[in-house]
């Protein structure tokens, strides 16, 4: 397999509707719930592309572009951006869709660095 089938095979998706137990006092969802579930998309994408053990080092530059409602439904979306020796970045981004209309937008994207680690916790190649 190519690594550009590999990349393409790996792209995670994820969908949750938006409770009003996640969101905050402006009935919006919280910016560290969004954070923590790009996060966990990240993982899920760098761990289906490489097979290996997977942490997170960072994650660069989080932009929330739209305050995401309660009652909406997100989609989340996870695809290697970068292919290093012992590392990776993967994109998430988060789509608003109404729960009733076919609208459909772009609310926050960000980039999150994990590094391939063997038994011990020490990098290794990805393979």
């Amino acid at each position: 397999m190519t690594k550009d089938e590999k990349i393409s095979r790996s792209e995670t998706r994820i969908f949750k509707a938006v409770f009003p137990n996640t969101t905050n006092h402006y009935d919006t969802l919280f910016g560290g719930t969004a954070m923590q579930l790009m996060d966990e998309v990240a993982f899920i994408t760098a761990t289906r592309f490489s097979r290996q053990r997977m942490v997170t080092v960072s994650s660069d530059r989080i932009d929330f572009k739209k305050p995401i409602p309660a009652g909406t439904i997100i989609e989340l979306v996870g695809r290697i951006t970068y292919l290093g020796n012992t590392s990776l970045k993967v994109r998430v981004d988060i789509y608003i869709e109404q729960m009733y209309s076919d609208e459909r937008e772009k609310a926050v994207s960000g980039e999150f660095t994990f590094v391939a680690i063997d038994e011990n916790k020490q990098p290794v190649k990805i393979e």
